[in-house]
């Protein structure tokens, strides 16, 4: 199955965490011996051929052997209807990239990232422009710290 809640032996390449979102998209980026993440970029979402030609674009410059898409489930732990729609995205970006999708629990990351932007000197518009890319730094952070294993579960429950 092209997209797996197990990770498979590592394919040489970096990992791209995404943090999901309906509309925009935050993506960060682990160095070649993923062992640490970097926010990249924030993507706002278009249409899925000009979507797929971006992601391809992306694994092509930047060397991504598999994506990592946070998966947003309830407190204790039941997937949602969002948590389905991160699944099928991560099918769809499998589909359009080729490349190995896993899904991360991503409880909290969006305010952990509020949190640290909050401390900093940034205006609201700029910590906006930096909370989707921090959220994807942070569930790649984990994610790596994990040693690639997935906390996301397999149930679709509301």
């Amino acid at each position: 199955m092209p997209t797996t809640n197990q990770p498979n032996a590592p394919s040489p390449g970096r990992v791209a965490g995404i943090d999901f979102g309906t509309v925009r998209l935050g993506i960060a980026l682990s160095d070649a011996r993923r062992s640490i993440a970097s926010p990249f970029a924030n993507y706002t979402r278009r249409s899925p051929p000009v979507d797929a030609e971006h992601f391809r674009r992306l694994v092509a410059d930047e060397g991504i052997a598999l994506f990592v898409v946070g998966l947003p489930v309830h407190l204790d732990g039941r997937e949602s209807a969002k948590s389905r729609a991160a699944r099928r995205f991560g099918q769809w970006l499998h589909e359009a990239t080729g490349v190995t999708v896993e899904f991360f629990d991503e409880r909290f990351t969006t305010a952990e990232a509020e949190q640290a932007l909050a401390v900093g000197e940034f205006t609201k518009k700029k910590r906006k422009a930096r909370l989707d890319m921090l959220a994807a730094q942070i569930l790649l952070t984990a994610y790596l710290e994990s040693g690639g294993a997935t906390d996301a579960p397999a149930g679709l429950d509301d």
